[in-house]
């Protein structure tokens, strides 16, 4: 738990801090003076003042801030009852409108172009997936609940391989899932491979209303081939071993993992397993006493390998711009979903939860070896930093987006608003903003208390 909370909080300092220098390089070159640039949060124990900004390094490592010059004239200027912010040179409400837009754009267009960059050079690496082929298995066929899934209406069969999805090839399942949660409501047109022949089907995932995400009711096929087994587990004491291939159980046939759930979950007992070992059929015996909620043999199956395509230095950019876009695109889908029933409880994350999903995910990754973790860690941080940019650029007072409008609205009445005009504004944003973070906090505490 540690080491995940620990990389999640490396994690939003990494894009906090690039969203800051954003901010801090546009200042700079719009002449508006930065008074202090600090890497963490508390009372700095280390800086120096270089020219006329003072660099700080802080213990809490949650990224970092920029403080501008005049930052706090608008309340001087409110308590000294002015009926406008002073005028100062180098001062933050006193460069033009359009200097102070380009600094408030500056932090978010910071996010996106980092988090381009960031994916670009995964792309240039190349890197390896540990998943499962493009062949399904119809949550009907193995549930009793009766429920027809979106997968059911789509005409979908058991041993189905989803060989593309609106034209882009699906070389295997993660392909397939990462669509699908992603296009929640909207239509699909899956090529499909059975038994030899290609047909064309259409799809629509439902929304799940506890994660935002899309579903269909298919699980992977994986074949019943051991990857792993656990030392002094069940199946480690009757002799199985990684490479043993599962071909039945109680003399019932199995041709994939849900066949073996299946099975114990219907002959709970002793199992009599047959398994084949380099050519030759073995069998063993399991004694189990558990439920089908916590059962485990202490095995887990083989993942297949798939190697990303080699690109060029030009084609990775193109590669990580477009992936940096269509999680864009999945932002903005994501805000449209809220109001379209979602339990905002589950499915709407705050910076605790965040945080804890950006650590889990990079320490579930180093798991499987320190390329994998930090393959890991840089695609969420890329991610979270393509969040940050969305909704940074949202039109509410106190973000980036509402500071936006606020200068566009000045320049286009030709005249600064007045001081108390300003803080009304922003204080509607800060409500906004601190019921926001309420909100989803009471969520994440809740969503941690469970785990």
């Amino acid at each position: 738990m540690f080491f995940t909370i620990l990389l999640g909080l490396l994690a939003l300092s990494v894009v906090v801090l690039v969203h800051e220098l954003g901010h801090f390089a546009a200042a700079r070159l719009s002449g508006i003076e930065v008074e202090a640039f600090s890497l963490g949060w508390g009372k700095a124990i280390l800086k120096k003042k270089i020219g006329k900004t003072e660099y700080r390094l802080a213990p809490l490592p949650l990224g970092g801030y920029c403080k501008m010059k005049g930052e706090h004239a608008l309340i001087e200027a409110i308590e000294a009852k002015e009926k406008s912010i002073p005028v100062e040179e180098g001062a933050f409400y006193s460069a033009s409108p359009l200097k102070r837009i380009a600094v408030a754009l500056a932090g978010p267009l910071a996010n996106f172009i980092f988090a381009g960059l960031v994916l670009s050079v995964i792309f240039l690496i190349g890197y390896e997936e540990s998943t499962f082929q493009n062949k399904i298995i119809l949550a009907s066929s193995y549930d009793n609940t009766g429920k027809v899934w979106p997968a059911n209406k789509a005409g979908l069969e058991t041993g189905d391989r989803i060989i593309a999805i609106n034209g882009v090839e699906t070389e295997n399942y993660n392909n397939i899932a990462e669509k699908l949660a992603t296009s929640a409501r909207n239509k699909l047109e899956l090529l499909v491979l059975r038994e030899g022949r290609q047909i064309r089907l259409i799809l629509t995932p439902e929304l799940n209303k506890d994660s935002g995400a899309g579903v269909a009711g298919i699980y992977p096929w994986i074949d019943p081939v051991i990857g792993e087994v656990e030392e002094g587990s069940k199946a480690a004491q009757a002799g199985l071993e990684a490479g043993d291939i599962i071909k039945s159980i109680n003399g019932n046939p199995v041709n994939n993992s849900l066949d073996i759930s299946r099975i114990m979950a219907s002959e709970p007992g002793k199992l009599n397993i047959s398994y084949e070992r380099r050519g030759s059929i073995n069998t063993c015996e399991i004694e189990t006493d558990f439920s089908l909620d916590d059962f485990r043999l202490g095995i887990t199956y083989k993942y297949q390998i798939f190697r990303t395509p080699r690109y060029n230095i030009f084609q990775a950019i193109g590669r990580g711009y477009s992936e940096a876009v269509d999680t864009l695109v999945l932002s903005a889908k994501g805000l449209k979903l809220l109001f379209s029933g979602l339990n905002l409880n589950k499915a709407v994350s705050g910076p605790i939860r965040m945080t804890y999903f950006a650590g889990e995910v990079a320490a579930n990754g180093f798991t499987q070896g320190l390329g994998q973790g930090f393959l890991s860690f840089f695609q969420f941080v890329s991610f979270i930093s393509i969040a940050l940019f969305f909704m940074n650029l949202l039109p509410i007072p106190a973000l980036d987006g509402g500071q936006i409008v606020l200068f566009i609205y000045e320049i286009i009445r030709k005249s600064p608003l007045s001081p108390n005009s300003v803080y009304r504004y922003q204080m509607i944003g800060t409500f906004l903003i601190l019921l926001l973070v309420l909100l989803t906090t009471t969520s994440d505490i809740l969503f941690l208390a469970g785990k």
